[in-house]
């Protein structure tokens, strides 16, 4: 039988990577193509991807410590370790740097929509870097889950 720290490993990996793919890849787009409002659409899968952000940190923090704790040093051989230290990094990156930079030009745009603004281009490339770094993070994920094994 495994123990609880165990058990919360194996959901951290289920939960971080799963959450991932369900927000990005079947939420995200699914808000985009039933809502009439971009705008809005926009603004719920931002927070989407900020509450999975959130997940991930936790998440990966977690799946450190862990590793550390149970191997050691040897944790820095394994390619498990590098992965999560990766998606976490990633994870890092998004929340704390490109996404307040996309809100930014948001609100720089005031009430006229950002794609409608003079800021559109920088939104889109931004937005562009996001999605390259959210697919990396998502394929990162599902190498995760098959190491976990």
């Amino acid at each position: 039988m495994k123990s609880l720290p165990d058990l919360l490993a194996a959901w951290a990996v289920a939960l971080w990577g799963g959450g991932l793919w369900a927000v990005g890849y079947l939420a995200a787009p699914t808000l985009f193509y039933n809502l009439e409002d971009r705008a809005l659409a926009g603004m719920l899968a931002g927070k989407m991807f900020s509450y999975i952000g959130w997940v991930g940190l936790v998440c990966g923090v977690w799946l450190l410590v862990f590793r550390l704790g149970r191997l050691g040093g040897a944790a820095f051989k394994q390619g498990f370790f590098w992965i999560v230290l990766v998606m976490l990094l990633l994870t890092a990156a998004q929340q704390f740097g490109i996404q307040p930079l996309m809100q930014e030009l948001k609100d720089q745009a005031g009430a006229q929509d950002v794609m409608d603004s003079l800021f559109k281009d920088r939104f889109a490339a931004w937005h562009g870097i996001s999605s390259a770094v959210y697919l990396i993070e998502s394929l990162l994920g599902l190498t995760l889950v098959a190491k976990s094994r």
